[in-house]
């Protein structure tokens, strides 16, 4: 039972889709129905939890942001519990939009917060659809505690919003976000939450959003900050997660307590972290966009093999498909090696001898080389080949073909255009090389059996 010194925060942590108004607020409601039978005062969801983040030029669109303002009021009279909601949603004044976290209780909206620090910079682009809110918005009393809200970059600002809600007289700070990942993310957030907490001498809860969203994944990892800056929840990485945490608000700042949260885990390694973002990214992009099933081109090399791997912990082995192209000059220690790799993952695979169509294809264009010595021109065609196969084997199945180059090949152009450039999703992009082997040696020592 809470009493007037604690809060119980559920932290809703979930993977949501952009613009998807129907199934965002299903799921939004799903978790709220949780957190009030769990007995929380509060249920925070994370930053455009109503219209999934980032809806870029969907805002632009004033058909979509008005069905979104009929989606909030409706959540909204469904609220009619004790715990109070925080969303994240898109409010519309005097023809200005900004990025708000609307505080429902009471079958009604109570109050809408102003994201004040607009990010533009990165991959963020927010000043080019929202006004800044003002300083000084209202405080909210819920359960008898006196609760500041904000959103995603405001907490990150030096004596900004957090300090100046605390110095008015806040013993909470909610803050809901949609923050990316990138290597190490998580350390830098909590080491900067830990500073703030300390700084205005109350505890933060931060909810952050979980899930791939086109070239972004959101990696959740979700905390509760104590006033003395002690970590005393995190939710999990990757993952979606609902849980409920009783936050201990008393002035004097002692640590607060977690007797409903989960046990504190160390956060992964880097290596760790990489892969589980990776087939985080890989899944949302395949299942958001209306897929169920890929299908990779198996050379027998590090990196067709790492892809294969990530497709097959994503999706599961049923939803892979591996096919093997040899040519003239394809050795049988490659065949060798994908034939290994698909059995070791269980995934299906099958053989399509190019040669044919790369005679063909060279004999058509004889007439038009003749005279020529060959060269690279001739060694592309059998990558462009293979392109075809694929895309026709994606056209008749429905399958997304997965590329497979890395980010040291893409940055050098060192690939073939309309060749392994083919597809729907190149899954390793942004990794480099020397990462790409490191992570097949992590990958490799999950599991008895080498990949």
């Amino acid at each position: 039972m809470t009493g007037p010194s604690t809060l119980r925060v559920a932290m809703c942590q979930l993977n949501l889709r952009v613009g998807d108004l129907a199934g965002n607020m299903a799921a939004l409601s799903q978790a709220y129905d949780q957190a009030e039978a769990a007995g929380a005062d509060i249920a925070l969801f994370p930053e455009l939890a109503a219209c999934g983040y980032p809806p870029e030029d969907l805002l632009l669109k004033p058909g979509f942001v008005e069905d979104l303002q009929d989606a909030v009021a409706q959540f909204a009279r469904g609220i009619s519990g004790h715990c109070t909601a925080i969303v994240g949603w898109v409010e519309v004044h005097n023809g200005e939009l900004f990025n708000s976290a609307a505080v429902i209780g009471d079958s009604r909206m109570l109050g809408s917060y102003r994201k004040q620090a607009l990010p533009n910079y990165g991959v963020f682009d927010e000043k080019r659809y929202f006004s800044a809110g003002s300083a000084d918005q209202e405080l909210y009393e819920i359960a008898g505690v006196t609760v500041s809200v904000t959103v995603c970059e405001d907490v990150w600002v030096d004596d900004g919003p957090i300090l100046a809600a605390a110095q008015r007289g806040a013993a909470l700070a909610v803050n809901i976000n949609a923050s990316p990942f990138h290597i190490g993310k998580q350390q830098v957030r909590e080491e900067m939450l830990s500073r703030r907490a300390v700084e205005a001498g109350i505890p933060i809860a931060y909810l952050n959003l979980v899930g791939g969203q086109d070239e972004l994944v959101f990696d959740g990892g979700s905390v509760v900050v104590a006033a003395t800056g002690l970590v005393t929840s995190r939710l999990p990485r990757f993952e979606t997660a609902c849980t409920v945490v009783d936050v201990d608000v008393l002035a004097s700042g002692q640590e607060g307590t977690n007797p409903t949260g989960p046990a504190l885990e160390d956060i992964e390694t880097s290596l760790a972290e990489v892969w589980k973002a990776l087939v985080l990214g890989l899944h949302d992009y395949v299942t958001k966009n209306g897929f169920s099933e890929v299908v990779i081109g198996l050379s027998g090399g590090v990196d067709s093999s790492i892809v294969a791997a990530l497709a097959t912990d994503a999706l599961g082995a049923q939803s892979v498909h591996g096919v093997l192209m040899p040519s003239r000059y394809s050795s049988d220690h490659s065949l060798s090696d994908a034939e290994i790799l698909a059995k070791n993952l269980g995934i299906d695979y099958r053989t399509i001898p190019i040669e044919a169509a790369h005679l063909a294809l060279l004999e058509l264009l004889e007439p038009s080389f003749q005279g020529r010595v060959a060269d690279l021109t001739e060694e592309n065609l059998q990558s462009r080949i293979r392109g075809v196969l694929l895309m026709a084997l994606s056209n008749k199945f429905g399958w997304m073909v997965l590329t497979t180059g890395n980010k040291s090949e893409t940055a050098v152009g060192y690939s073939t255009l309309y060749g392994d450039t083919a597809g729907g999703l190149a899954v390793i992009k942004d990794v480099p090389k020397l990462m790409v082997y490191d992570l097949c040696a992590w990958r490799n020592d999950q599991q008895i059996l080498d990949l």
